[in-house]
């Protein structure tokens, strides 16, 4: 697949892309600051552009990767989602962050349900998972808020990260998948006020 191969993905708000060059500043920036302490950062500048050379490799690589979160009225990115596979990757997974002045308005949950259904129903994966840093909580609520439930028997990348299963095909067709989509609608109503933490 070629980087210009890849697909576009859209839900309400939102337009998924290819990550492109002109879409760097906003991932430098946020892999700089703290909110990228749970994903090997902060990353200094070198550090930084490897990695996003690595997202756009990835798609070179494995035929699917992140995309570039991209708000669909304005067209400004808040984030990325999409599969990720590297190199000593135990099982393919499902990853997303988004920038720190966009948190707590739903586009990840949004984004990466819709990532989900794609490699499901599209690429025709069976199973997928997400690592997350135990500490991170606002990832961890995210992943149950997905449906996903923690998975204590399988590998994970390095021993110090938690393995969260996401719901199967099947699943996702019944009373779990209904639950995410309300969870969106929710967040996509722009009267709908969260009540404790912030959702992302």
């Amino acid at each position: 697949m070629g980087h210009r191969d890849i697909p576009v993905l859209e839900t309400k708000r939102l337009i998924l892309r290819g990550p492109e060059p002109q879409d760097y500043p906003d991932f430098k920036a946020t892999f700089a600051s703290y909110r990228s302490r749970f994903m090997g950062g902060p990353l200094n500048a070198y550090e930084t552009w490897m990695l996003y050379a690595a997202e756009i490799g990835h798609w070179e690589i494995r035929g699917f990767g992140m995309w570039m979160i991209h708000l669909r009225d304005t067209d400004e990115t808040v984030g990325m989602a999409g599969g990720w596979f590297p190199a000593k990757w135990p099982e393919r997974e499902i990853a997303w962050i988004i920038w720190p002045d966009q948190a707590g308005k739903g586009y990840a949950l949004e984004a990466t349900d819709r990532v989900r259904r794609h490699v499901y129903d599209d690429l025709g994966w069976d199973s997928a998972v997400s690592y997350i840093d135990p500490k991170n909580l606002d990832s961890i609520r995210l992943a149950e808020r997905l449906g996903c439930k923690k998975d204590a028997t399988a590998p994970s990348i390095d021993g110090s990260d938690a393995v969260y299963r996401h719901p199967s095909p099947e699943d996702l067709r019944g009373q779990v998948g209904h639950g995410v989509a309300m969870e969106i609608a929710h967040c996509q109503d722009p009267l709908f006020k969260p009540k404790g933490w912030a959702v992302d």
